[in-house]
Formats: structure tokens, C-alpha cells, sequence
């Protein structure tokens, strides 16, 4: 347990970036918003806020209130994964517009979006797989603990790559290579806070750490997944824009 003391000032970190990474593309046209994404976001930045509490409280011995609050947690992480997936017929609409309006959405081709729709299904089932883990080893703090802290690396993605999009468009502007570019970037830099985050609490082997690794390297695959004619079928069969 003294391993974890000083998580919860450590879990601050991931919270701003994934705060900063999605302000303007959330902020920036806040009325346009759908409910669900209200929904969608509200629910995420309280997981990231039980991230830090959750970690305060079993550190100081305030274990009733980190059970209590576990429950209301594990609710909330439900809320996360299904307010995701509910969410992707969203990426479905935005490719069959792009394929009829390509002047409105620039270099973002209906591909795009399929992608973006492939690697989210896989992320979150991730996330889904690392909390129920989390519930399967509550009895183990380390274990616990970490698959916890991992759903952090595993859903940072959206938010940090939306992040960095905006930042090297504003700089390059919308092209194809940018998008590439903010992909390469926004993967490596959160495969090295997971593997910084392993190495500091001694996780490097953990299946947690590989599996946050492992979800974060599929995500490059969103292009070549975007683009395949039958799994662009699936999507839209089980997935109703």
C-alpha cells in the first residue's frame, strides 16, 4: 500500500491531459453538442476524478469510504463503456456524409470514420475486460489497483488524439499527413506514460500494462481497418447511423 501514497497526486496528471486534449472539440462548440456526448463526457472526467480519490482514501485508511465509493465507481465505469459504444453510430453518420458531402469534411473520407469506429469497439471492450479484472482481483491491492490505473492509458486516446489534431492543424493545416502525424504522436506518447507509469510502481510484466499497450499499437490499424469494404458492411449492419 505505501507503493500507491502518492497515486492519487500522480493520477492529476492524466486527468489534465485527457482534459486539455478534448476542450476544444468539446468546449469549442458546447450547444452543438448531441446529449450523448454530454453524457459520453461527463461520465469520463468522473472516472477520471474516482482515478485520483479512489487511491486517497485506501492510502489513508479511510477503507469504508473506498468500498463505498468502489461501488458508485464501478456504476460509473459502466457508464463510460456504454455511453462509448452508444456513441460510435455517430462515427457512422459522419462516413456516409463524408462519402456525400467530401467538400464539407476536407481530408476526413468515409474510411475515416470507420476506422475511428473499429478501434473504439476494441478499446472499450478493453476497458470493460480491465474493470471487470479489477473486480475479479479486489482482494489483491496491487493487482486491483493496477488494472484499475490502466483503464486511464487505455481510453486516453480519443481525447489526447482529438487534442493533437486540433494542435497540428491549427499549425499545419487539415491534410492527410496531419492526421497520420497526430496518430504516431499521440500513440507513442501514451505507450511511454504507460511504460513510465509500469517501470515507477514496478508493473512492467503486469497483463494489464500489455493490454494497455497492446489496445493503444491496434489503434494504428484504424486506416487499413477503415478501409476494408466488408468490415465497413459489419459497422453499418450493427450499427445503425
Amino acid at each position: 500500500m505505501e507503493r500507491y501514497k502518492n497515486l492519487h497526486l500522480w493520477m492529476i496528471i492524466p486527468m489534465a491531459i485527457m482534459q486539455i486534449g478534448i476542450f476544444y472539440d468539446y468546449w469549442g462548440d458546447l450547444t452543438e453538442n448531441a446529449w450523448s456526448v454530454h453524457i459520453h463526457y461527463w461520465t469520463a472526467t468522473l472516472w477520471y476524478v474516482y482515478l485520483i480519490i479512489q487511491p486517497y482514501y485506501a492510502t489513508r485508511n479511510k477503507l469504508e469510504k473506498h468500498r463505498t465509493n468502489g461501488i458508485i465507481g464501478f456504476f460509473l465505469a459502466g457508464g463510460v463503456a456504454m455511453t462509448a459504444l452508444s456513441a460510435l453510430h455517430r462515427d457512422i453518420v459522419n462516413a456516409e456524409r463524408s462519402a456525400q458531402m467530401p467538400e464539407v469534411f476536407g481530408p476526413f473520407e468515409p474510411w475515416f470514420f470507420y476506422g475511428i469506429a473499429a478501434v473504439e469497439i476494441v478499446m472499450m471492450s478493453a476497458f470493460i475486460f480491465a474493470i471487470i479484472q479489477s473486480i475479479r482481483y479486489r482482494h489483491s491491492v496491487e493487482d486491483h489497483a493496477w488494472w484499475l490505473i490502466s483503464t486511464v492509458f487505455i481510453i486516453m486516446m480519443p481525447a489526447l488524439g482529438r487534442g493533437m489534431g486540433v494542435l497540428l492543424i491549427i499549425i499545419f493545416g487539415p491534410t492527410s499527413v496531419v492526421n497520420n502525424a497526430s496518430l504516431y504522436l499521440t500513440t507513442g506518447i501514451i505507450i511511454a506514460i504507460t511504460l513510465w507509469a509500469a517501470v515507477k510502481y514496478g508493473r512492467v510484466n503486469h497483463p494489464a500494462t500489455w493490454l494497455a499497450i497492446g489496445v493503444n499499437l491496434f489503434n494504428l490499424l484504424f486506416e487499413p481497418l477503415g478501409k476494408w469494404e466488408w468490415l465497413q458492411g459489419v459497422l453499418r449492419a450493427m450499427i445503425k447511423g
